[in-house]
């Protein structure tokens, strides 16, 4: 078993309960040194499903708010609406991510012409209704390290041929089939995902199928770099540093990179903006570190958040919304 499951922390909760693909079960933690926190217990719901749904039905407390309910959830005359909380953007990002040892992600020119052949800006603008931002580096904006000065692989279908002629897997005879793997049970895809596999093919005469994986297998066999690309993926920062992105996703030793992406010189970088203690210093090696990563096409970034909706109910008070993967819920509270 992991350390992960029984973990021996300090916050204001510990673990009671969990169980892969289905639910987190957080418990107070009496003796917390700031001061035991105003809930008892804390349910978070991880088998999907429709949470809006689940909301409506008082089955949850809080819940974001889909591209699908949004319009309706926007109007002032609809009983949800003064539940909705309008929240600043998260430091995330949406990525499809590729396994740089299997054919033909081991490639970079064919990574690359992947990247060069979706149109970012029109998906989010026609797709997605603007309520995300076109990705075209991996660190969030407003978060430390970012930059406007990083140049990503924007869209250019004459580019992305050109550097389909130059891959050893130009030749669709010859080309491997490429499956990418999502977290799902037989539903629909989501539509920005078959849009850019739309403009794969269009562009670059490139055919890939979708196959979904049930979410407990779709982890344990990413963790095992088992898929050729992967995407309905999303990264979220644990903590505002460039670190949490670059050194954990993209280091040829960290468990976290999926991809089995290795460069020498993006290791030594990142190894030194460990150690170096002057900040300025240390944000410039993680943005040479983070050029190259997106010159060499590891992933797609997709998206950064844009505003967040989310639900909470009335009697739920002192809930903080953080650009952050960890809520406050130490302050959080349910009046009688």
């Amino acid at each position: 078993s992991s350390w992960t499951d029984s973990p021996n922390g300090t916050g204001p909760f510990k673990l009671i309960e969990y169980k892969i693909g289905e639910q987190i079960v957080l418990g107070k933690h009496d003796d917390y040194h700031l001061g035991a926190a105003k809930l008892d217990k804390i349910v978070m719901n991880l088998a999907g499903g429709s949470s809006m749904a689940m909301y409506e039905n008082d089955e949850i407390d809080i819940t974001g708010v889909s591209l699908f309910d949004l319009e309706r959830i926007m109007d002032p005359n609809d009983p949800l609406n003064p539940d909705l909380v309008i929240a600043n953007p998260g430091f995330s990002i949406s990525y499809i991510g590729f396994n740089v040892t299997e054919p033909p992600f081991d490639d970079v020119n064919f990574r690359k012409a992947l990247n060069h052949a979706v149109d970012k800006k029109l998906i989010a603008k026609e797709v997605l209704a603007d309520l995300v931002v076109p990705a075209y580096g991996i660190l969030p904006p407003g978060f430390p390290g970012y930059s406007d000065d990083l140049v990503g692989l924007e869209y250019n279908p004459v580019l992305a041929k050109e550097f389909l002629e130059k891959s050893i897997y130009a030749d669709p005879e010859t080309r491997p089939r490429i499956v990418i793997t999502i977290p799902g049970t037989g539903g629909s895809p989501n539509l920005d995902l078959e849009v850019i596999i739309n403009m794969w093919f269009e562009n670059l005469g490139v055919e890939v199928e979708i196959q979904q994986v049930e979410w407990a297998t779709f982890l344990s066999d990413l963790n095992k770099r088992r898929f050729q690309a992967f995407g309905g993926l999303g990264w979220e920062a644990d903590y505002p540093d460039p670190q949490d992105f670059l050194d954990v996703l993209f280091h040829s030793e960290s468990d976290k990179n999926n991809g089995a992406y290795s460069n020498p010189d993006v290791d030594l970088l990142l190894e030194q903006a460990r150690l170096e203690s002057n900040i300025d210093n240390r944000l410039k090696l993680y943005s040479e570190a983070e050029q190259i990563i997106v010159d060499e096409g590891v992933w797609i970034p997709l998206w950064f958040e844009g505003e967040g909706h989310v639900l909470i109910k009335p009697y739920i008070e002192g809930y903080i919304i953080t650009p952050m993967t960890i809520s406050k819920m130490r302050y959080v509270d349910i009046k009688n």
